[in-house]
C-alpha cells in the first residue's frame, strides 16, 4: 500500500484539502480521497475524486488513530461506527481537529449481546430446570427392573469402595444374622412387600456415619452410625418407613437421571477446565437439592402412613431429626441451598403435625405407644457390626 506524500500543514480547520487513502472495507484497494474539517459541524469529510461517490463524513470526535502496523508513516484511522472502513493520511495537521484519537472505541453491540447472554440462560435454566426433570420422570417410568438393579448395585459398590479406610477391601457390610432379622421383622410390620422379585433389600454398613439413604433397584443402606444413634427402635423404623417411602416412589432413579441430563449439560457449558469442575459440583449440587427437596417431603409422607398403620406415633420420626438437629445444627439461610434434605426444623414440625393429625401425642418421652420390634430384637439390630 502507498502512502500519499505529505502535505503543508492547514492553518485553519476549514481553510483548504488534505489527501488521503481511503479503504471501506469491501473492495481491497484504497481509493485516493480529498480530506477537508469542518469545524462548526465538527466532521471530517471525505470527498471522492470526480464525485464518484457520495462523500463520507465522519464525526471528529468518533475517528480514533490505530497502530500503523505497515511500518509505514502514514496515519491510520478509523471511525467507531464503521468497524471495517480505514483512512490513511500522511498530513499530521489533520489529527489537532481529533480529540479521542488515543481513548478506546466503545464496544458495539453491547445490548445485543447481552440479549444473547441472557437468552442462553434462560436456554440452559429451562432445560435444567423443566426438560430434564420432565425427561426424567418420563423415561423413569421405562427403566426395567433388572436395569435399576443393576445401577444400584454399581452404586453401592462404588459408595463402599469410596468410604473405605485404606487399602483395597471395600467398607464392610455388616451382617449379624439376629440384627438382619429384626430388620426383615421391621419390614413386614410397615407392610413392605417381601419375597418378590424386587423386594426391598436393607444393608448396613460399618461406619459411624449418621445416615441413610436409598439408591435404584430397591437399595436400602443405613449406616452403623444411624442406629448408634437411635434410642428406640420406633426411630430406625420410621427412617425406614422414610427411605422405602423413596423406593416406592422410585426417587432414586429419577434422581439419577436427572443428575445424568444436568452434569451433560453443564459439562458441555463449563468442560474440565481450571475452576470448571468446582463450578460444575457446585451447581450440580443446587439442582440436586431442588429435586430432592420435594423427594424427601413425599418419602416424609409415605412414612408418617407406614408409621401409623403399623401403630408407631409418625413423631418418631421428629424425634430422630430433634436430636439430630441439637447435637449438629440445622441447615440455615445459603447453606441449606447446597444441601438435600428440608431443614430439620422444619420436619421436626411436619412429624408432630402428623402426629396430632392421627390423634397421637406429638411427643413420644411423654407417652409410650410400644415399640415395633422387642428388646431383644432391638439389642440384636444394635450389635449387627459387631
Amino acid at each position: 500500500m502507498s502512502t500519499p506524500p505529505d502535505l503543508p500543514p492547514l492553518c485553519a480547520p476549514d481553510a483548504g484539502l488534505r489527501r488521503g487513502a481511503y479503504f471501506d472495507g469491501d473492495a481491497p484497494l484504497p481509493r485516493d480521497v480529498t480530506l477537508r474539517v469542518d469545524s462548526a459541524a465538527r466532521l471530517l469529510e471525505i470527498a471522492f475524486p470526480a464525485r464518484t461517490a457520495d462523500p463520507v463524513r465522519w464525526p471528529l470526535n468518533e475517528i480514533r488513530q490505530l497502530e500503523d502496523i505497515a511500518g509505514q508513516d502514514g496515519m491510520v484511522l478509523r471511525w467507531t461506527g464503521d468497524p471495517l472502513a480505514r483512512l490513511v493520511s500522511g498530513d499530521p495537521s489533520v489529527l489537532r481537529h481529533m480529540p479521542q484519537l488515543r481513548r478506546a472505541a466503545p464496544p458495539k453491540g453491547r445490548g445485543r449481546l447481552a440479549g444473547w447472554a441472557i437468552a442462553a440462560v434462560a436456554a440452559v435454566a429451562l432445560q435444567i430446570g423443566v426438560l430434564v426433570p420432565l425427561l426424567a420422570d418420563r423415561l423413569a417410568t421405562f427403566v426395567p427392573p433388572g436395569g435399576e438393579r443393576a445401577l444400584g448395585e454399581a452404586t453401592f459398590g462404588q459408595i463402599r469402595s469410596a468410604l473405605a479406610d485404606s487399602g483395597l477391601s471395600p467398607l464392610p457390610i455388616c451382617e449379624g444374622a439376629s440384627g438382619q432379622a429384626a430388620l426383615e421383622q421391621m419390614l413386614v410390620a410397615l407392610g413392605v412387600p417381601r419375597d418378590t422379585e424386587d423386594a426391598v433389600r436393607v444393608f448396613v454398613l460399618d461406619h459411624e456415619m449418621i445416615n441413610a439413604f436409598a439408591l435404584p433397584g430397591g437399595y436400602v443402606v443405613f449406616f452403623r452410625g444411624m442406629i448408634d444413634a437411635a434410642i428406640s427402635p420406633n426411630e430406625i423404623a420410621a427412617v425406614l418407613a422414610h427411605e422405602v417411602g423413596h423406593v416406592e416412589n422410585r426417587d432414586p432413579t429419577r434422581h439419577a437421571l436427572r443428575s445424568a441430563g444436568s452434569i451433560g449439560i453443564l459439562g458441555l457449558l463449563f468442560g474440565d477446565f481450571a475452576g470448571g469442575a468446582a463450578v460444575l459440583f457446585l451447581t450440580e449440587q443446587l439442582i440436586s437439592a431442588s429435586y430432592s427437596r420435594d423427594a424427601e417431603s413425599g418419602a416424609d409422607e409415605f412414612a408418617f402412613t407406614a408409621l401409623e398403620e403399623a401403630g408407631i406415633s409418625p413423631a418418631a420420626l421428629g424425634d430422630m431429626f430433634e436430636r439430630l438437629r441439637d447435637e449438629y445444627g440445622d441447615t440455615e439461610g445459603v447453606v441449606s441451598h447446597f444441601v438435600s434434605h428440608p431443614t430439620l426444623t422444619s420436619r421436626i414440625d411436619r412429624a408432630r403435625e402428623a402426629a396430632r393429625e392421627s390423634g397421637r401425642s406429638p411427643e413420644l418421652a411423654d407417652v409410650d405407644y410400644g415399640k415395633i420390634i422387642g428388646p431383644s430384637e432391638w439389642a440384636a439390630l444394635q450389635a449387627i457390626c459387631d
